[in-house]
């Protein structure tokens, strides 16, 4: 059964007078515009939804709610994202070590995943090793993909310095076998926002 919206497209300037209407205090206009343009409404009104009254059908807001209360809501929730994942990341890391560390014993072999012979699909091995070989020299690609979309959603982003320092803080990575090019750094992409308009 089809379903009819009826509720219209609100541009991000728009919202502003719509959201103080309802009563959230917004100290800047052009801040809170660029958030509503990178972050979006419909994420960002998660965050709002603590702030309204009941019945929050209504949509008005408490007294005293503000538009950086939102964004401190969301940054929290953003930072306590980041702390999940990272704790995640360990705990996949040691059960990945795990089933490892079973198949190369009941396989008496520590090289178990480079031999086709234990796996029943030979055609899926090969193409899954191909991939696995080609995408370690894509890393630089995707990470030149991500800098070109910070450009649009954050200008301001320290992306470049943090990968720098990233990459002098472990200088024996291979940065060639990741796909990085000579001199990479002095490519515009790489360069500050300023430098790079100003060329």
């Amino acid at each position: 059964m089809k379903v009819n919206y009826t509720k219209v497209c609100t541009l991000p300037q728009d919202l502003i007078p719509l959201l103080q209407s309802r009563g959230l205090l917004i100290s800047d206009e052009q801040q809170a515009i660029g958030y509503l343009t990178s972050i979006g409404y419909f994420r960002l009104s998660a965050y709002c939804y603590p702030l309204l009254k009941e019945p929050k059908t209504e949509h008005l807001y408490k007294i005293g709610s503000s538009f950086d209360s939102v964004m401190n809501m969301y940054r929290f929730d953003r930072k306590l994202r980041i702390l999940l994942f990272n704790e995640i990341e360990k705990i996949e890391v040691a059960i990945r070590s795990a089933i490892n560390n079973w198949l190369s014993y009941e396989l008496n072999d520590v090289f178990w995943m480079n031999n086709p012979d234990n796996f029943h699909d030979m055609a899926n091995f090969s193409k899954t090793s191909t991939i696995i070989q080609s995408d370690k020299k894509r890393i630089y690609y995707r990470i030149c993909i991500i800098k070109y979309l910070l450009f649009s959603v954050s200008p301001h982003n320290t992306f470049a310095e943090k990968l720098k320092s990233l990459l002098v803080e472990y200088p024996t990575v291979d940065e060639r076998a990741m796909g990085f090019p000579a001199d990479w750094e002095n490519e515009p992409l790489w360069k500050s926002q300023n430098e790079y308009q100003s060329q």
